[in-house]
């Protein structure tokens, strides 16, 4: 498998603050540091997606045990890779967040910030010590990111929120699945990860708007359930404009026909007409010219009418050849086609490959982590993993000396337990 591995260790697995920031400098977030109190996935994912960016994400996590994802399978040895797979290009602090230093610091690291994100229950936040209102004039240009299960308002707004709870309230799972009796969770979850993209999108913004708005940050927030209602697209606006209410599909698109998965000699392959010209082509390939001449088929409408009568006849072409062969057939033709992969399957895929998706990086501890990198490219080149997921306080210390705290002070806070630090190579405690 190709993969990039990254350089900038430090002899006990760590990375050198000059090192990242070196790693960073030209991505459009460098400069940009982010205090991130978020745990689970949405939050997280955010995060690692401005990390992505070049951001200085700060993890903060409790010293009792950090992000609650830590203890969540799947492990290897005692990593949880469910942590690992949305906390890369991160430091962490441990704090007691109940303590009155701990807080006192939880206050110094939001007042130095560009950047709050946190995804407690609404007004927790306050609670902290962190209260919007107040940290407003301490730090006018903080943009404050919350990400919440059902939003701030309406009568559901402190109750608990997952992934699968906004799945099913917000209708995917109402189309997702075989027909109307068996609905059905998309097999990763999605709202988590819409919530962390669009909050990094408004934090974003806000960052770019700063400027015009006399140099004071916004308030973003978004919540699993807008995120779900959000990505409904053309089934929650057909809802909307003609009452009907959509149905599950299973494999079929909605719409379009010929358009899901086709049985072959050998494999499903998906295969996707999505226009007249494209219909004319696949005619040609599949040696059926009588279909193209039906006028069931006639049309994009009519054969997403006569759907299973098509598909029936398509399959009977499809099922003398390899799945490969007509794959291969249909894209020299241009029409949209692919196999299903398992993920053993898809990291092992030529294209993957090219794309440089995984990158191998060394934990502190010393052992190495095939880890996905983020999805997007900056002038062509891909941003990459420039550090591994951190060890609970993995950067305390970093982090500390970042506040201007001298070597006795942080010594004084691990001794009493206020945060929970890592020795370094030195061996001082």
């Amino acid at each position: 498998m190709t993969d990039k591995s990254a350089d900038n260790t430090l002899p006990d697995g760590g990375v050198s603050p000059a090192a990242a920031g070196a790693a960073s400098a030209g991505l459009p977030l460098a400069g940009i540091t982010v205090m991130d109190l978020s745990r689970a996935l949405a939050g997280p994912y955010c995060t690692a997606l401005l990390g992505d960016l070049g951001a200085d994400i700060i993890k903060v996590e409790s010293a009792k045990g950090g992000d609650s994802t830590r203890s969540w399978p799947p492990f290897e040895d005692e990593h949880s890779l469910y942590f690992d797979s949305t906390n890369r290009n991160k430091q962490s602090i441990a704090v007691d967040f109940y303590s009155e230093q701990g807080r006192t610091l939880l206050w110094d690291l939001a007042v130095s910030a560009d950047v709050l994100v946190e995804n407690f229950r609404p007004g927790v936040l306050a609670t902290m010590g962190l209260d919007p209102e107040a940290l407003r004039p301490a730090n006018p240009g903080l943009v404050i990111a919350s990400v919440s299960g059902f939003g701030t308002t309406g009568p559901l707004a402190q109750a608990a929120g997952l992934d699968q709870v906004a799945q099913g309230m917000s209708g995917l799972m109402s189309v997702t699945g075989p027909d109307a009796d068996s609905p059905t969770r998309v097999g990763v979850p999605v709202m988590d990860i819409y919530a962390g993209v669009f909050t990094a999108v408004g934090i974003c913004a806000s960052l770019a708007g700063r400027a015009g708005n006399g140099g004071q940050g916004h308030e973003v927030g978004t919540s699993l359930l807008e995120a779900g209602l959000a990505v409904s697209a053309f089934q929650g606006q057909n809802y909307l404009s003609t009452g009907a209410v959509p149905v599950p599909q299973g494999n079929n698109h909605p719409v379009l026909s010929p358009y899901g998965v086709f049985k072959t000699a050998d494999i499903p392959a998906i295969i996707a007409v999505g226009n007249q010209a494209h219909w004319k082509k696949f005619c040609g390939i599949i040696g059926a010219p009588e279909l193209e001449e039906d006028p069931r088929f006639a049309l994009g409408r009519d054969r997403s009418e006569h759907r299973a009568e098509l598909t029936e006849l398509i399959e009977q072409k499809l099922v003398h050849r390899p799945g490969l062969e007509w794959i291969e057939a249909f894209r020299a033709a241009g029409i949209p086609t692919g196999p299903i992969y398992t993920y053993a399957q898809a990291f092992e895929d030529p294209q993957v490959q090219a794309l440089d998706m995984v990158q191998t990086v060394q934990r502190l501890d010393g052992s190495a982590l095939p880890l996905l990198r983020g999805p997007l490219s900056i002038n062509g080149t891909a941003t990459g993993v420039r550090k591994a997921p951190p060890a609970l306080g993995e950067d305390t210390r970093t982090v500390l000396e970042g506040l201007g705290l001298d070597e006795g002070q942080i010594a004084g806070l691990v001794q009493a337990g206020i945060v929970q630090a890592h020795s370094p190579a030195g061996g001082r405690p």
